[in-house]
């Protein structure tokens, strides 16, 4: 049965991540009205911090103001009953990566007319994002930071959506992203962002368009061996034009795509729009009903699955059981939906958190590895999720409390030691020196330890431009307990100045 929450009744999770689950709801209104809806509900360990909540809302505030229909939106914020979650539009469809994944494994690329629709479509949501206002009609001036296969959904309707603004930059958002720091996925980020600065509209043109590229190529545009050497190429932005991997494209594609990948800003286009049209002059883009047969072609399995899921809530009955969702822990959302390298397997360092919960399915006979030349062959992630950052920085923030919570406890030992030290030295009677040797070693560990976890920095949160975070390094616990892999490729910098 349901469990029922003001208007909405929450079924079965679809997805967990580790901020929040999807699920699948229903809007209950009067007269037997109903709606089938998206439920992202945070987890009660994030509910209770005010600036994970901050984060959260900001998320719905912002797409509650874009209204675009290339744009998932959000359509109802509920905290109530000790609950905190967004109510989104539920799409059916599939993530672009896990597209590209599909073709893959049947041996085709996206056709032309096809990629041409989904990447215009993207670009039209974005410039609705780019011109959202507030209630006075003042620009809010979103740039979304996070464009990339993972976070475009393609419907059955044929419908290209932008998901997740979770860390989207904006004006008056409650939480702010502190001074020098960036946010997003380093294959997608524009080169300015590494230098410290501001991202713009521009910036989101230039992740569309290493997106189109990949679609156009099925190939990594920036690879490297490590997050330095990455970055540094992505500094670069050294590119080849589309048509010297895939011959034959149409006279003009590969000024689109290179004028997109304009290492300065001020080169590029000046709004996703404008790319949009571009692309739209140059290619026959693909009407939305052969887009959604292509999606439903190529990732029918899936959207049976979600058809099934469907069924069983509108009918009263349990969501059938799908022994493919599995629940994505960082490291596997480091490894899911990323292109592949250009020279054979995926490469680790370069697989970032995808920033999405939602059905997460994989086929007990599918590998993760890679083929050569095609997207890897991964995990499917639909709708839309936390951003693994955020986890990142409350964990940060529990290590600091903890590493406190140490040295005090330390303190508090070796005082008691001294006192046990002087009472045993002023007693006329010796006492037995085992009791004094089974406590030491505690002290030893508890001073060794304390100082490098309240010294300790996160890797993730405050690494330099010049010498981006090696996420495989762990970070001291006083509790031993095991620090979850922070999330490769996808980082925040902290600014030199």
């Amino acid at each position: 049965m349901p469990h029922v929450v003001g208007r909405y009744a929450v079924y079965g999770m679809i997805a967990s991540g580790g901020m929040a689950t999807v699920h699948l709801g229903r809007l209950l209104g009067p007269v037997g009205f109903s709606r089938t809806v998206a439920i992202k509900r945070m987890l009660p360990l994030f509910a209770e911090d005010p600036e994970f909540v901050s984060m959260f809302l900001d998320e719905a505030r912002l797409a509650a103001r874009i209204r675009h229909p290339n744009v998932v939106p959000t359509l109802d914020v509920v905290a109530t009953e000790g609950e905190l979650f967004l109510v989104m539009d539920y799409v059916q469809g599939e993530t672009l990566a896990r597209l590209l994944h599909r073709a893959s494994k049947s041996g085709t690329r996206i056709p032309l007319p096809v990629a041409a629709a989904i990447v215009s479509g993207a670009l039209h949501g974005l410039h609705a994002a780019h011109e959202a206002k507030n209630e006075q009609g003042e620009p809010l001036g979103i740039v979304h930071r996070d464009v990339s296969p993972q976070n475009v959904m393609v419907g059955i309707d044929g419908i290209p959506r932008v998901l997740d603004f979770g860390v989207a930059k904006a004006t008056g958002r409650l939480y702010t992203t502190r001074a020098g720091q960036l946010k997003g996925k380093i294959p997608y980020m524009a080169p300015e962002l590494l230098k410290g600065v501001k991202p713009t509209r521009r910036s989101d043109v230039f992740a569309a368009s290493v997106v189109f590229w990949e679609l156009l190529t099925g190939q990594r545009l920036f690879e490297g061996d490590n997050n330095a050497v990455l970055v540094d190429i992505v500094a670069q932005c050294k590119v080849d034009p589309p048509s010297k991997r895939v011959p034959g494209l149409p006279a003009g594609l590969d000024d689109v795509v290179m004028r997109g990948l304009e290492r300065i800003p001020e080169g590029r286009y000046a709004t996703a729009r404008a790319m949009a049209s571009a692309i739209e002059e140059c290619v026959a883009v693909a009407i939305p009903s052969v887009v959604g047969a292509w999606v439903e072609q190529i990732a029918g399995e899936s959207i049976a699955r979600q058809a099934a899921n469907l069924a069983a809530m509108e009918t009263g009955g349990e969501l059938p059981p799908d022994p493919s969702l599995i629940e994505l822990s960082p490291v596997d959302k480091d490894n899911a939906d990323t292109p592949t390298r250009k020279g054979g397997a995926a490469n680790d360092s370069q697989e970032e958190p995808t920033r999405a919960i939602s059905e997460v399915r994989r086929e007990p006979s599918e590998s993760v590895a890679s083929s050569p030349g095609s997207p890897s062959q991964i995990p499917s992630v639909s709708i839309t999720s936390p951003d693994y950052e955020f986890y990142e920085f409350y964990q940060h923030r529990r290590r600091i409390k903890l590493a406190i919570g140490a040295g005090v406890g330390a303190a508090s030992v070796v005082i008691l030691i001294m006192v046990l030290v002087l009472g045993w030295s002023s007693s006329p009677t010796p006492k037995p020196a085992a009791p004094a040797s089974s406590v030491e070693p505690p002290v030893a560990t508890v001073a060794t330890s304390a100082p490098a976890n309240s010294s300790q920095i996160d890797p993730v949160l405050s690494a330099s431009v010049a010498r981006p975070a090696d996420s495989s390094t762990p970070a001291a616990s006083s509790t031993g307990k095991k620090k979850p892999p922070a999330g490769k490729g996808s980082v925040i910098f902290r600014d030199p100045g």
